[in-house]
């Protein structure tokens, strides 16, 4: 029988630093404003966005439908978050930061961007190759 070797499996490999990365830059906006990771995606997609639905913001951040609504729920108890009903479509609503998340968002961008600057620092020489081969993994995985 063939064994896997899971400390060499990409896959395994992939999810494993995915997962430290995470739970490594939580500390830096956990530590200030005590949100989870999925509250932090969250956050930061309607950051970008602006507005979505909840479905969107599940499809954009790869999470499932039950941690997307948990982490609306705690953004919206803390009054970073509000709803309003979709035009288009009268079964889903529409999310968006309120000024108090918004507020939440942009202190916590500067300290992402640096936490991603040094992790690409630390990289020295492999850093571009490791972003080109994310770039052609995404677009094998259609990704983008």
């Amino acid at each position: 029988m063939t064994k896997l070797a899971l400390e060499h499996f990409l896959p395994y490999r992939l999810a494993r630093i995915g997962t430290v990365v995470s739970q490594e830059f939580r500390e830096i906006y956990g530590h200030d404003y005590d949100l989870t990771i999925p509250e932090w995606r969250v956050l930061a997609t309607l950051g970008q966005f602006g507005e979505m639905g909840a479905k969107a913001i599940g499809r954009h951040s790869f999470m499932h439908k039950t941690k997307v609504s948990r982490a609306v729920r705690a953004l919206e108890e803390r009054r970073w978050l509000k709803r309003r009903e979709s035009l288009e479509d009268r079964r889903e609503e529409v999310l968006a930061l309120t000024p108090q998340g918004l507020t939440a968002y942009e202190n916590i961008v500067p300290s992402a961007l640096a936490y991603e600057e040094k992790l690409l620092r630390s990289l020295g020489i492999h850093a571009q190759a490791l972003l080109d081969a994310l770039d052609a993994l995404e677009r094998v995985k259609k990704m983008d």
